[in-house]
């Protein structure tokens, strides 16, 4: 069966990966420097522009998909009269799915045979982009659109997030930490050790001193946490630090014998909110 995998852009997959495999999708609108974009994948505001702009002391904010732009999407989509699956990014880190389901509920007013299927991943950037990657090699591998819901939401909430963030400030002005956390920290080099959880949301699960060291926290998580690393995709995205998530990427894949590793930037929804030098480091574990 013919089917459509819908996705947002806060999915974090590489731009080619998207253009290769045309994933429709629609992303968060960022403001920058005053003038608003969609967070298309870095057609509309280059990643090295907005790279440049975090690390002169800019301080975008984001905003949710609204209905009105899932309606025109699921309309559009709804042409090609096939089974829709919407992989979203978590509700409790955006507003952005409970405005999908509206738009769903507004559709299937209008369109009473629409299969529109919505997928809440509580998962975000390359966790979730590791679930989208999965959906369609299952498309090209010909399984039914039944068995790809099934995998999707039996394995999301065992898709591991563990992030080490660079940039305190961004983290202050979101309430993650205090004024005193993020100035104490910054003065001794801490770094903050940040999770997705379980109900889809960021948790600051620990601090480590020295980026080296927190960058062995990821290595050390992965260890215990990852079934079969050797025979799983996994994921790592940077914000502006290609060179730290290059070399994860080469110790997972000598240390683990990963085969399959998926390197990507961090796109304007994860960047705006956690700033220039994040590392993320995804994979499917037995729990979050």
């Amino acid at each position: 069966m013919k089917l459509i995998i819908m996705t947002d852009a806060s999915c974090d997959l590489p731009p080619d990966f998207i253009d290769e495999n045309e994933v429709p999708f629609l992303g968060l609108t960022c403001c920058f420097k005053g003038k608003e974009y969609e967070d298309d994948f870095g057609k509309s505001l280059g990643r090295e522009e907005f790279y440049k702009g975090l690390k002169e002391g800019e301080m975008p904010s984001t905003s949710q998909i609204n209905e009105f732009r899932f309606v025109e999407k699921f309309k559009e989509l709804l042409k090609q009269k096939v089974p829709i699956i919407y992989i979203g990014m978590s509700s409790g880190l955006s507003g952005t799915f409970n405005s999908a389901k509206l738009a769903r509920e507004i559709i299937m007013e209008e369109y009473k045979d629409a299969d529109i299927t919505l997928i809440d991943t509580r998962c975000s950037s390359i966790g979730q982009g590791i679930l989208v990657y999965n959906a369609y090699k299952m498309i090209k591998e010909n399984f039914l659109k039944e068995d790809i819901i099934n995998w999707i939401e039996n394995t999301k909430t065992k898709v591991n997030h563990w992030f080490v963030v660079e940039d305190l400030k961004h983290l202050k002005r979101g309430g993650r930490i205090s004024v005193s956390k993020a100035a104490i920290g910054t003065l001794l080099d801490i770094k903050p050790i940040i999770c997705i959880t379980e109900d889809g949301t960021l948790k600051n699960v620990d601090s480590i001193r020295g980026r080296k060291r927190a960058i062995k926290y990821l290595i050390e998580k992965l260890k215990e946490q990852c079934e079969n690393p050797s025979e799983q995709l996994i994921g790592i995205a940077h914000g502006d630090c290609l060179e730290d998530a290059r070399a994860l990427k080469k110790v997972i894949e000598n240390q683990f014998k990963t085969k399959n590793v998926i390197l990507s930037e961090l796109g304007l929804g994860m960047a705006s909110h956690c700033g220039r030098g994040m590392l993320a480091l995804c994979f499917i574990g037995k729990e979050r």
